[in-house]
Order: C-alpha cells, then structure tokens, then sequence
C-alpha cells in the first residue's frame, strides 16, 4: 500500500473512531460527574482537553481517557468529607485532587516508576473493584428508581429504595430499564451498537413528548474550558494522600487495558508513558476545573473497533467533546434516570462475586485478603480510600510474613553439620536462621565443620550476607571451619566482597 493512501486509511479510521467514542463518552461524563459529586456539566471539562493532552504522549493507540467509573467513586469518597458535594469549595478541592493525582502520575513516569502500579496485588485490587461496583449501584439505585436518596448514605440509601417500591416513580423505573437494556442487549448485536447513545436519545424524545415529572439533568452552562486553580492549604494533607491513592489505583484499569490490547494485537506499550500520559490528562483537567479522569475500558474498546489506528482517535474524541461544548443545554431535559442507567451498565461486568468466591480455590491467605478489602470498602464507604491502604496493608503484612519463614533442612554427618536453607534470606528471616543455627551447634558440641547448601536460596539481601560473614567470624573463633556448597549465581558477589577473607584458610 502507498504511504499516502495508508495516511488517508489511517486518518479516516481514526477520524470514524474518535467520533464514535465521543458519542459515548459526552453522556457518559454527565453521569460519571454526578457520581464523583460534581455539577454534570464539569464531566465534558474533564472529557474535552485531558483527552486531547493525553493523546500526544499515550504509548497504546487505543486508549481513551476520561471521567470512569471507579476513579469518579474514589474522588467522591475522597472529598465527600471535606465539602458539600456540588458546592463551588466541592468544584475547587475536584479540581485541586486531578492535579495532584495529575503531578503523582506524571513524576512516576518521568522517573520510570511505572512498576510501582503493580504493587496493588490482584486481591486487593479484585476485593475493591467488586466492592466499588456494587457501592456504585448503590449510589446510583435511588435515582434510577425516580427516588430521592437523600442524606442516608450509600448503602443505606439504596436499601431504603429497594424497601420501598410504592415510593418509585415508575416511568422513571422503567426508563432506566429501557436504558439499561439497549446498553445491555445492543453489545449482543453488534460491538459498536450505539445503546448509550440511543438511551439518550430515548430520554430526550420521552420528555419532548411526554409529560414526565421526574428529576432531569437540568440547566447545563456553555461548557468553554477555562484556566483556573486555588490551592487547598487547609486541606492539602488529605487532598495529598487520596491523590497518591488515585494516582496508583486508578492507574491499574488504564494498564490493564493498555497491556491487554498490546498483547493481542503484538503491538509494544510501556507503562512509564502511560503513567506520563495520565498525569498530563489530569493536571489538564485540575487546570480546567475538572476533576480526576483515567482511562476507559469500554471507551477504549469502541475506539478498536471502531478502526482506530493510532493515538490520534483520542485527539479526534477530545476535540469532538469541545465542540459540543456550546450545545451541550441540548441534554438539559435528559432524565437523570438515564445518566443512572448509564453509570449502572457500565459497572455491572465489575461485578465479580463469583472470582472472589474461587479465590479460596487457589490461596485462602489471599482469598481473605480479597474479602476483607471487599468489606472495608463496604463498611468505610464513601472512604474507600482508606480501604484500599488497609488491604494494601495486610497483603504487604501477609507477604512479609509468608518472607519471613525459611524452611530449613539440617543433618549432622561425620563432625559436619550440614545447613539447607530454602526460602528468601534476607533481613527479615535472618533471626529464624541465626536461632536455627545456634540450636544444631548446642545440638552437636562434637562438630567441627559447618557446611550450608546455599542452592534453595532464591535470594541473599546485605544485611543476611553480613550476618553469614559474622557466622563465619563466630564459628571459627570457636575452633569451627565454615564451607559453602553450591552458592547461588546472584551470591558470588557477597562471596567476593565479604565473605572469601574468612573462608580462606589461615596461612
């Protein structure tokens, strides 16, 4: 194919796909907006610009970026306690978290920390996205069913809505059920059936036609991005550590999804530019008066199919939103119910009841990890940010734990007592090894000799080579020789910097 010709397929694939997805992600943003607790109208803010400042620095083709789900319910449980949701002091501390996730972001991948985003075990993160999903639902119920959550909470509020079926509007109920249903059954005709848009679309002729008396999404400002930012000094500590949270959870969708499309279609990715191109999406948004956006599954999965061929489909999407800005009152007689909707079908293959449940199939360590991350977001909610560091926390406890056990084989044979180590040696299991050792010698007060077999060792940290060194003083002090067997290929480095003087033998 020529190049000008594969240029012209290129862009036109790109073009076709950027549209597509912008279809999508303008009601999309309106509902994810309302779930982090934002004015509607600020989800095209954080659709517009961050998605075209991302695409020149994004390493996948295909990656869209923009509001989420996930990161939407992180923000709303991060700020939620520190403002009234909606207010302009609400807007403003939105604005200051997408920065700081924005700055995090962009100096992990500056620096290339970009593996720190695998951290999060997959525990953690499956024990939190299914919690999420399901709070999501929950925050979103009341409205679907043409209700007024109001002050009860999450969880709380959707009991009470479900508890009262004669309190539902129904053609809000079965709006949202229409809603639901294109979105649902649409993806089992076709991969790029149009159900957001046709939920809308469904919405908006119901309230021309119909008399509707249910809750819509209102008066919609002339969305035109602006620069503008305050600095939260009063609430910079709490602003600063849900950020970092933001900035490492937040990231595992956009990853995934990156790493899952390069492996199908061979193509390379790199996580370090993904973390850069995230960060500039954010500190865009912040800038904007957005609020923390990442990247989208099922966005990114319509720009695919869609035909995208390279980064510029998410220019393409950006610019697309931007335009709509001036028109974007057209949605004001849009049903809340279908942004509910929207946000409900979006969440739903989240949802993983069942893996969790398998887990315990595979590890019950880790099965528990999963379910106690599951219930603290559950019971902290809306502060699954602190859920999410306490599973974090247990995992790195199990994890050090599980580290610190060695398993040792030891035998005595003609005056030698022979060590095996198995495991990690490092300074957290040194203890258990010096204490084993020190047993087998008051065990065997006739040995002469200590052999270790080093060979089970996966690794030797410093300050365990420091300690074999200090074994080696002590044992021949007491009149005992010390060898080696079969040191492992990444230890030859200790035997030659602090161990060879002691094991060579005295002149």
């Amino acid at each position: 194919m020529a190049p000008a010709s594969f240029l012209k397929s290129v862009c036109l694939g790109d073009l076709l796909a950027g549209i597509s997805v912008a279809l999508v992600v303008i009601p999309q943003s309106l509902a994810y907006a309302e779930l982090a607790g934002m004015p509607a109208y600020t989800g095209l803010l954080a659709a517009a610009l961050p998605s075209v400042t991302a695409a020149f620095f994004v390493s996948s083709p295909y990656l869209q970026t923009g509001p989420v789900a996930l990161t939407s319910l992180l923000t709303f449980g991060v700020l939620s306690q520190l403002a009234t949701p909606g207010t302009a002091d609400y807007i403003s501390l939105a604005a200051s978290l997408a920065l700081f996730v924005g700055i995090f972001r962009l100096l992990i991948g500056l620096f290339r920390f970009g593996s720190i985003a695998y951290l999060i075990s997959q525990p953690v993160l499956l024990g939190f996205t299914s919690a999420a999903a399901l709070l999501i639902l929950g925050s979103q119920l009341p409205q679907a069913l043409g209700m007024d959550g109001g002050d009860r909470g999450v969880v709380n509020a959707a009991v009470y809505s479900l508890s009262h079926p004669q309190d539902w509007l129904w053609p809000a109920v079965l709006i949202s059920a229409v809603s639901i249903a294109m979105m649902l059954l649409g993806r089992r005709l076709h991969h790029l059936f149009p159900g957001v848009l046709v939920a809308v679309l469904i919405g908006l002729v119901t309230t021309a036609v119909l008399p509707y008396n249910g809750a819509v999404v209102g008066d919609i400002p002339r969305v035109l991005p602006q620069l503008t930012f305050t600095f939260p000094w009063a609430h910079l500590p709490s602003i600063t550590l849900g950020a970092f949270i933001i900035a490492l959870v937040g990231f595992a969708e956009s990853a995934s999804i990156a790493r899952s499309y390069a492996t199908l279609d061979k193509i390379p990715w790199s996580a370090h530019q993904e973390f850069i191109s995230q960060g500039v999406a954010n500190i865009t948004s912040g800038l904007v008066g957005g609020f923390p956006v990442g990247g989208s599954f099922s966005r990114t999965s319509v720009n695919r199919l869609a035909g995208a061929k390279s980064r510029v489909s998410g220019l393409v999407t950006g610019l697309c939103v931007l335009a709509f800005g001036p028109f974007s009152s057209s949605l004001s007689s849009l049903p809340a119910a279908v942004l509910s909707a929207i946000v409900i079908a979006a969440v739903l293959h989240l949802l993983k009841f069942k893996d969790l449940w398998q887990l315990r199939e595979y590890s019950k360590p880790q099965a528990y990890i999963a379910w106690l991350t599951f219930g603290a977001c559950l019971i902290l909610a809306p502060r699954i940010d602190i859920a999410i560091l306490l599973g974090i926390g247990i995992s790195v406890a199990h994890h050090l734990r599980r580290e610190q056990r060695l398993v040792i084989n030891s035998w005595f044979d003609d005056s030698t007592i022979h060590i095996q180590p198995k495991g990690v040696l490092w300074f957290g299991s040194i203890s258990s090894f010096e204490s084993e050792v020190q047993h087998l010698l008051e065990k065997h007060r006739d040995a002469d000799q200590i052999t270790l077999h080093l060979e089970g060792l996966g690794r030797i940290d410093l300050s365990a080579a420091i300690m074999l060194q200090e074994l080696i003083k002590t044992a021949q002090e007491a009149g005992l020789k010390v060898h080696f067997e079969n040191i492992p290929p990444m230890a030859v480095a200790w035997l030659k910097r602090l161990w060879q003087e002691q094991l060579r033998p005295p002149v």
